[in-house]
């Protein structure tokens, strides 16, 4: 099969409720608020607007109910140009986040219920296998079930598309999936729970790094928040710096912006490094904005940053 130079995405889509105080509530107690929004969210339904702003052509996969979050996650993705591959339920409600946003230094906290992408399967997997194989890069996460991650990592590898594991949140997955990853984006706290040790400092990234590697990934892209997100592989172990691009107001969503810009700059043919330059600057811009998916800035804000620094 020939490939389409665009996006495949695995993921989710929840509709994001985000409330913003000054601290979270303690058990039992009620506290007044400084804002609501409700916008679309789920890892890989952010990433897919996030890569479709930067240019690249992107499907997305996954599962929705048959209500009115649904209808949101649809009028989304169309609005986006994002091309769908996407079942709808009547057993199982559109999943839904919770997201405490701190309103003094945008710091957050998240529940997130799948819902109906809870029940993606193998065969949901399979039946989009068309979608997989003729991508440029495909990108899956663990907000559904890890055994579909394997099966469309395993489709996409034998179709030598390259493959971004975004392995977030954290939680537990076959090892089987480490060597069909060529690119594994972890931050600080999926990486600990992965290599069982604290990642806290770009030398603590280095160590992890090598634990990855010696799974079978191909490159560990461990992001550093502030510090920026750390290219390490056989190699060599470079640390692509944050970008400053304003006030920071929301950190919910900068790494899946990370994620979206890097695999449209692989999708566009840059190199991995730049790529991986190329996705700071998309997160970069994200943060300084409220909300997740509607924060995804356009490629031409991007572009003008990384000409600006």
């Amino acid at each position: 099969m020939s490939k389409s130079g665009g996006v495949a995405i695995l993921g989710i889509f929840v509709a994001d409720l985000a409330f913003r105080s000054g601290r979270m509530p303690a058990v039992g107690e009620t506290i007044m608020g400084s804002g609501f929004a409700m916008g679309p969210g789920g890892k890989g339904s952010n990433q897919a607007v996030a890569a479709a702003r930067a240019g690249a052509a992107v499907t997305f996969i996954s599962r929705l109910g048959q209500d009115s979050f649904g209808d949101i996650a649809m009028a989304t993705w169309q609005k986006e140009g994002i091309t769908t591959r996407v079942a709808r339920s009547g057993d199982a409600p559109t999943g839904a986040a919770f997201i405490y946003v701190n309103d003094t230094n945008g710091e957050n906290a998240i529940i997130v219920v799948p819902g109906a992408a809870g029940l993606i399967s193998v065969a949901d997997v399979e039946a989009a296998s068309d979608s997989i194989s003729t991508a440029r890069v495909f990108v899956t996460q663990l907000e559904q079930p890890a055994d579909a991650a394997l099966r469309a990592l395993q489709i996409a590898k034998a179709a030598g598309v390259t493959t971004i594991f975004n392995p977030a949140p954290a939680a537990p997955f076959d090892a089987a999936i480490y060597p069909l990853v060529d690119y594994i984006t972890p931050n600080e706290s999926e990486a600990s729970s992965m290599v069982g040790f604290p990642v806290v400092s770009v030398d603590d990234a280095r160590k992890a790094g090598d634990a990855l590697l010696a799974k079978g990934v191909g490159t560990a892209l461990i992001t550093l928040g502030e510090k920026g997100a750390l290219f390490h592989d056989k190699t060599q172990s470079i640390l692509v710096p944050a970008f400053n691009a304003g006030t920071v107001v929301e950190t919910a969503g900068a790494g899946d912006a990370f994620n979206g810009g890097f695999a449209a700059a692989l999708a566009k043919g840059m190199e991995p490094l730049a790529a991986a330059r190329f996705g700071c600057a998309v997160a970069g811009i994200s943060v300084t904005r409220a909300g997740t998916a509607p924060a995804m800035p356009s490629l031409d804000e991007v572009e003008a940053l990384l000409n600006r620094i």
